[in-house]
């Protein structure tokens, strides 16, 4: 990047930063942000290649009469399935950088390996070592689906860790980077002295681009972009400072000038739609949520939290924050408009396999909303729920769960890309679901088994005066019946009213 003329945003001033205020970081981002980049410019740094930072903030800033042995160990290459494997990985990457120094390790197994490396750099060179940790939790994520094999890794890279530690005396500055925070009991408990920078507003902008990096930086390639709408598009995520695009967005989306979701298509994990199914988690508050910082950081094999997953996988940032007499909370919510509409696309296509079908069912209620048509609603609110396998139902009671079926209405319409808000609050309660499209407003309440054809719910809208907040614009209510032993709707009554209607 730095030879060959391409576009580069100076993230070295972190660099100075981490090597002047401490030693040891644990620093956790999704996938695709930028670490691994930021793993090699610390690692040119420590070794003392001036040129490539001719120009940047670290050629003034940095003490280039001193080269460091680096030891870059990087696990994001290919799938682990076995614990074996695992060893057989490191092995080969200690091995690997010995060779790099004309070195032979002699001793067997990884702890001591690693610590014989490390030594024996810190003899020949004089100089202590830099220890740098690339994805170093992808072997434990890539088995999550298979519990008893994700401890088995996490075992094996807790044997590979516990080493640092005890050789602080030989070491300049270590730096483990992934996608999950993982408790220090779990996998760092002989590690405790990590500073985990996640959420520090100190390296806030470290990965992904601020601002003024957008249109500084790439200023030659912006002529003609509409930057509102790049922002409402890819910006949006906040590590507690200056919110950041995604950069894997950016650099596709200057190429091609189209808005698609570009990061979320690299891959989505199965395990957290799974999870959500799993744990019932209402769906359609995930673009509101509230959570401790105890839970954004709850993550290990026996205990994974959704809002934390959410979090930590880059689906959900922090737009609020609250100090309470127990500590920090954070108000959660979708990072931007790619994750707003692709989210709920995938958890649909977990429910239908049948591609067909779930692009027929968007397109018959964008149908229904673009014509103003609640009746279409209906008919294709039917022919979509009774699309789902009949397998989905088996040994769970999602039929039974209200937040199933309001989960998945409203993952049909927010997947349309049109404003979709659940449990939107008035004074008087809340109402499921607020759909806004072309100035026009339905609002939908959802009810299991009254029996009552949809009247039960459409009267709860009147009576709790949802729609008096829409005065003067067209509102269309909307109640809908669902049925545990259909597994579809059983009732649908819709109404207009206007600004004049009282409670």
């Amino acid at each position: 990047m730095r030879t060959q003329g391409y576009a580069y945003v100076d993230k070295t001033p972190f660099v100075a930063q981490l090597a002047e205020q401490g030693k040891y970081y644990f620093l956790a981002r999704p996938r695709r942000f930028g670490k691994s980049l930021f793993v090699d410019t610390l690692a040119e740094a420590f070794m003392g290649n001036r040129d490539l930072f001719e120009g940047l903030y670290l050629e003034d800033h940095w003490d280039w009469s001193r080269r460091y042995p680096v030891l870059r160990f990087d696990f994001s290459p290919g799938v682990l399935r076995s614990r074996e494997e695992l060893d057989q990985r490191i092995i080969a990457q200690l091995d690997e950088l010995a060779h790099r120094w004309s070195l032979t390790l002699t001793r067997d197994d990884i702890p001591s390996r690693f610590e014989e490396l490390v030594l024996r750099l810190t003899e020949t060179t004089g100089q202590p070592v830099v220890a740098l940790v690339d994805e170093y939790d992808k072997p434990i994520l890539d088995n999550l689906q298979n519990p008893e094999q994700a401890r088995a890794m996490r075992e094996g890279l807790r044997n590979f860790y516990s080493v640092i530690k005890r050789l602080d005396p030989h070491l300049k500055f270590v730096l483990l980077t992934g996608v999950s925070k993982f408790s220090k009991v779990s996998l760092f408990s002989d590690l405790n002295n990590l500073k985990d920078m996640t959420l520090d507003p100190r390296v806030a902008t470290l990965c992904g681009y601020t601002e003024n990096e957008l249109t500084t930086t790439f200023a030659e390639y912006l002529d003609g972009v509409d930057l509102d709408e790049v922002r409402r598009w890819y910006n949006g995520y906040n590590f507690l400072g200056e919110p950041v695009y995604n950069p894997f967005d950016i650099l596709l989306y200057l190429d091609s000038r189209q808005f698609k979701a570009y990061w979320f298509e690299t891959g989505t994990p199965t395990f957290l739609i799974e999870l959500l199914r799993q744990r019932q988690f209402a769906i359609p508050t995930m673009d509101h949520y509230w959570a401790s910082e105890d839970l954004l950081g709850a993550f290990d094999v026996e205990a994974i939290e959704p809002e934390a997953l959410l979090f930590q996988t880059g689906y959900a940032t922090i737009h609020e924050t609250q100090q309470r007499p127990y500590g920090l909370r954070y108000r959660l919510g979708f990072p931007n408009e790619e994750v707003r509409i692709s989210l709920p696309r995938a958890i649909l296509r977990r429910y239908v396999p049948d591609r067909q079908a779930q692009q027929r069912a968007a397109d018959e209620v964008f149908e229904a909303l673009a014509q103003d048509d609640p009746d279409r609603l209906r008919t294709a609110l039917h022919t979509f729920f009774a699309s789902i396998p009949h397998d989905w139902y088996r040994k769970n009671n999602l039929a039974g769960y209200e937040g199933y079926w309001a989960s998945l209405v409203y993952c049909l319409f927010a997947g349309l890309g049109v404003e979709t808000r659940a449990e939107e609050a008035t004074n008087r309660g809340q109402v499921d679901l607020v759909i806004q499209y072309q100035g026009r407003n339905w609002l939908l309440e959802f009810k299991i088994d009254d029996g009552n054809d949809g009247q039960k719910a459409l009267a709860q809208i009147k009576s709790k005066g949802y729609h008096q907040r829409y005065a003067g614009q067209p509102v269309t209510l909307i109640g809908i019946d669902f049925s545990r032993e259909q597994r579809n709707l059983s009732g649908f009554a819709w109404e207009r009213c206007s600004a004049e209607l009282e409670d």
